[in-house]
């Protein structure tokens, strides 16, 4: 009997020297299905045959853009029904923002082992169940949209592409090379220092909720996500701004104070427990952003505005996930 289906693919970053353990360990367990993908286009194709071996777990080992595009594709493609098996994170991506939330952290060969032994054992106390992130943008609106659970927007998805592009090609540690970022984000601000080593002023951004109202200007950090756990310690399950709406707002204004303020109230673990100048938080279940140069970036994928189209962000049914820790 298969009890964990395992998807994996051999091109995302974490892969290139993870996989030789991961195939090792699959052959030592009979229970487990290993299905390797050449590519991200081959995921639907891979859940169909998946699906058909009716594994109690299935576990996704990827850089978050292959974590993306299989949650869009179990919830658009309905490769299991209406009953789909509880989805599992390995820690293996630049980020792991997914997997950190679902209690998968440190070595992945570990986590997986810890999912099989769940698996074997019963997993209902361990399944837990997180809405997702539908979004849509540009003028085709015969475009299915995009499935995730984190978007970082406004100076944060500018942070992110510097990270990306500047300064993970330094092949500095994953950790560090978040630090370094942040550090050159707050001297940017601060100082008021603008150069091509360093992340860009965030443009103008407004952003509508339904039924609350707008918000505009320019902001150092937006984000958007269905998790429990958010950026800078900060948990999205004790926000306030209300119990309306299932998606999840943070925003805080573009001042360099304001910005070293939520930083230590993240740190601190206060941060968006109580109202604090300049910060915002807001739920809702209809979110629309609009902007001239506004990126956002949903689990690792960049989106940009069309002129005269917002990106819109709804929410999708409860999907469930394995929890590594009842």
């Amino acid at each position: 009997m298969v009890r964990v289906a395992l998807l994996s693919n051999p091109k995302s970053t974490g892969n290139r020297s993870l996989l030789p353990r991961i195939r090792a360990f699959c052959a030592e367990h009979d229970d487990i299905f290993h299905y390797e993908v050449e590519e991200v286009a081959q995921i639907g194709e891979a859940l169909r045959t998946i699906a058909r071996v009716e594994p109690v777990v299935l576990v996704i080992n990827g850089g978050d853009g292959t974590v993306q595009t299989v949650l869009t594709e179990i919830h658009h493609g309905q490769w299991f029904g209406e009953t789909p098996p509880p989805v599992a994170v390995l820690p293996n991506g630049k980020t792991n923002l997914i997997a950190l939330d679902l209690g998968a952290v440190g070595d992945p060969v570990a986590a997986l082992e810890r999912v099989m032994e769940i698996a074997r054992n019963g997993v209902d106390a361990y399944v837990v169940r997180r809405e997702l992130i539908a979004l849509t943008s540009g003028d085709d609106a015969s475009v299915r949209p995009v499935m995730g659970m984190f978007l970082g927007g406004a100076g944060l998805a500018d942070s992110i592409l510097f990270c990306r592009n500047k300064v993970y090609p330094l092949g500095l540690p994953n950790g560090f090379s978040h630090v370094l970022t942040a550090f050159a984000v707050v001297l940017s601000l601060i100082f008021g220092i603008r150069a091509a080593f360093l992340p860009p002023r965030p443009g103008h951004v407004k952003v509508s909720l339904m039924r609350q109202g707008q918000l505009q200007g320019r902001f150092s950090i937006m984000i958007v996500t269905t998790l429990q756990k958010m950026l800078i310690g900060t948990s999205a399950s004790t926000m306030a701004g209300g119990d309306e709406g299932a998606l999840k707002l943070m925003m805080v204004d573009h001042r360099p104070w304001t910005l070293v303020r939520a930083i230590f109230a993240g740190i601190s673990g206060r941060l968006g427990k109580q109202a604090m100048n300049g910060v915002h938080v807001e739920r809702g279940d209809e979110i629309r952003i609009e902007g001239v140069r506004s990126s956002v970036i949903l689990d690792g994928e960049l989106f940009q505005n069309v002129e005269g189209f917002p990106i819109v962000l709804k929410h999708t049914s409860p999907v469930p996930f394995l929890r590594l820790a009842a």
